[in-house]
C-alpha cells in the first residue's frame, strides 16, 4: 500500500473557487494521473471537474457523468498545436464492485489521460498506486428559517476540500501551493 506523501487542507467559498480548484490542479495533473473525487451530492465533485476540464482544454463540456458511468474529453489543440491528455470523466456511484470497475477497461487509457472518478473510494485505488485523492465536504444542517439540507441550494455554503498525494509520483508536488490565495 502506498503512502500519503503530501496533504493540505482548504476551503472553497463558492462555486467558483471550486472550479478554480480543479483549474490550478491541471497545471501539475499530467497524462497517467489519477484523481479520486469523493464527497455527498451536492459536494462540488462535477464544478471541480469542471475547472479541470476547462483548464486542460478539454473538447466537449464537463457534466455529471452519472447515467452514463463514463466520458472521455478529447483535448483541443493549443495555440502551438501541441495537445494535452485527454479528460476521463467516471461516475463511480451507480458500480457494484471492482468487477465493474475493471469492466470499463480505464486502466488502457490510464497512461494517455488525466482521469477523474467521483464516488471512487473504496474501488478506483485498485487503478495505480499513486493518486491524488480529494474529499469535498458540504455543509451540513440549517440555519433558522432555511430550508432542510435535502432541499437547500447545493451551490450554496462553503466547502471544504482535503487534497492527498498519494505515491512516489506526488513527493515534491506543493499541492498547499495550488489552494493559497
Amino acid at each position: 500500500m502506498s503512502d500519503v506523501v503530501v496533504r493540505t487542507e482548504t476551503d472553497l467559498p463558492d462555486a467558483e473557487s471550486t472550479r478554480a480548484l480543479g483549474a490550478a490542479l491541471a497545471g501539475v495533473l499530467r497524462a497517467g494521473d489519477l484523481v479520486i473525487l469523493t464527497g455527498d451530492l451536492g459536494a462540488g465533485k462535477t464544478t471541480l471537474t469542471q475547472g479541470l476540464g476547462a483548464a486542460l482544454g478539454i473538447r466537449g463540456q464537463v457534466a455529471s457523468p452519472t447515467f452514463i458511468v463514463a466520458r472521455e474529453h478529447p483535448p483541443l489543440p493549443r495555440e502551438d498545436g501541441t495537445r494535452g491528455p485527454s479528460l476521463v470523466h467516471v461516475d463511480a456511484y451507480r458500480l457494484g464492485g471492482l468487477g465493474e470497475l475493471d469492466a470499463l477497461d480505464l486502466d488502457s487509457s490510464l497512461e494517455e489521460s488525466v482521469t477523474v472518478v467521483e464516488w471512487g473510494r473504496g474501488l478506483a485505488e485498485a487503478l495505480t498506486d499513486d493518486r491524488l485523492e480529494i474529499d469535498l465536504e458540504r455543509p451540513r444542517g440549517t440555519a433558522a428559517g432555511a430550508p432542510d439540507d435535502d432541499e437547500a441550494d447545493p451551490g450554496a455554503g462553503t466547502r471544504h476540500a482535503t487534497l492527498r498525494g498519494v505515491g512516489p509520483r506526488w513527493a515534491g508536488v506543493d499541492l498547499a501551493a495550488l489552494t493559497a490565495r
